[in-house]
């Protein structure tokens, strides 16, 4: 089973909003039994809390129901993991602090945005002290970006 986690800051926008929409995505793909994804955070700020109530809204506005709780990303997750997607470069260099061999962790850590056509290898933005309209801007963004990485990760299998 291919494994993938998405990675922001705090675990209650970006990275919970991109554990949604692929989990959607493999829904209909019919690819949930075959890829297995989680979100996780850089920061323990909110760990065990549910998605940030305005991010959870704007999934919602899609069918999407994002239910996972906060947990922050740690050193044994580079190994567990095939996929480790960053949403910023911040993320990526916390992310690579977490081993002092990069060439021995399992997962290859990327960007997000790297599968993103609109603006490869971008940052997805951080919506939490926006207005609404930057949520949907990450749905956006996420949903354009995580149907071309299932696209690579089919490739790659």
């Amino acid at each position: 089973m291919t494994k993938v986690l998405f990675v922001c800051l705090g675990n209650i926008c970006r990275s919970p909003m991109a554990e949604g929409v692929f989990i959607d995505l493999l829904k209909q793909h019919d690819l949930s039994d075959q890829i297995y994804c989680e979100s996780a955070g850089t920061a323990a700020y909110h760990t065990g809390e549910l998605p940030d109530s305005r991010m959870r809204d704007t999934a919602r506005k899609h069918g999407i129901e994002l239910t996972s709780r906060a947990r922050q990303v740690e050193a044994q997750d580079l190994h567990e993991f095939d996929y480790v997607l960053a949403m910023d470069q911040s993320n990526y260099r916390n992310i690579m602090q977490l081993t002092q061999e990069p060439e021995s962790i399992k997962a290859k850590v990327m960007l997000m945005r790297d599968f993103d056509e609109q603006e490869k290898g971008g940052e997805v933005p951080d919506p939490y002290y926006g207005g609404i309209d930057g949520f949907e801007n990450v749905y956006q963004v996420l949903k354009r970006s995580n149907q071309a990485f299932l696209a690579f990760i089919q490739q790659e299998a």
